[in-house]
């Protein structure tokens, strides 16, 4: 388990209230009959989009003020404007989301629905059901490979994140078979897109790799998708404004060529 004195003061509240917080709505273990993330990435580049998952955030430790707007409204947005697939905090204390906001928006869109929290323990991939879960390489630790089992015993694809070499070693010999890179770094909070150009090198050409975090505009999808992501998770830019538009703006990036990297 991570050590968390070498965490920033955010992300140690975070592990605490999620160890604090009981399973939510549910009695035994779900059984998910998930959307294909893969196939919803392989959609998107045959109509000449950007996969992309955009995230319905309402607020974070790392920006300010909240986003009030319905949570189902901005995820249709969110598909309109050319998504293959969402993100959907879970996570309440921090990040203003819930359990019952992503099975209102896996209801009402059509494309996977990944389940953003911070899963350390395997009661919790039962709090609900979702396409996709993640899970973090640096808080679950050595715990990886039976927690990513457990998810895959229940039907979930699985993300796991990593932010170095180290981590995603552990992620390749647990089995991952879709890789996040993470951006920020989770001691500091900082973000620095050249985390992804030095990991992304190391990924397998079978695994599924995504970058994350840090993605905030045209130009910075195609640093990422050059440096070789098959996709890119995205909330902050998205969420700023017209999630419709934003999303759109970044799906189509590659279809512009003016100061291509």
């Amino acid at each position: 388990m991570e050590d968390q004195t070498e965490l920033a003061p955010a992300v140690r509240s975070i592990l605490s209230a999620v160890r604090d917080r009981a399973v939510e709505g549910r009695s035994g273990e779900v059984a998910v009959d998930p959307r294909d993330l893969r196939a919803a990435f392989d959609r998107a580049e045959t109509d000449g989009r950007v996969p992309v998952i955009a995230e319905v955030k309402p607020t974070s430790p790392t920006t300010e003020g909240t986003r009030e707007d319905d949570p189902v409204s901005l995820a249709e947005g969110m598909v309109a404007g050319g998504a293959a697939a969402l993100s959907v905090l879970t996570e309440p204390a921090h990040f203003g989301g819930s359990t019952d906001t992503l099975e209102r928006v896996r209801e009402a869109v059509d494309v996977p629905v990944l389940r953003k929290d911070f899963v350390v323990a395997e009661s919790q991939l039962d709090a609900v059901e979702s396409d996709v879960v993640l899970l973090i390489a640096r808080f679950v630790g050595d715990d990886l490979p039976d927690l990513l089992d457990a998810a895959r015993d229940r039907g979930f694809q699985v993300l796991v994140e990593v932010h170095d070499r180290e981590e995603l070693e552990r992620a390749l010999d647990a089995g991952a078979t879709i890789v996040g890179v993470n951006n920020r770094d989770l001691a500091e909070l900082v973000v620095d897109l050249g985390t992804f150009e030095s990991v992304a090198p190391h990924v397998p050409d079978d695994v599924t790799l995504i970058a994350e975090s840090g993605i905030g505009s045209p130009d910075d999808v195609r640093r990422m998708r050059a440096a070789g992501a098959d996709a890119l998770l995205v909330g902050s830019a998205i969420m700023d404004g017209d999630v419709e538009a934003n999303t759109r703006e970044l799906v189509r990036a590659e279809r512009t060529t003016e100061h291509q990297t």
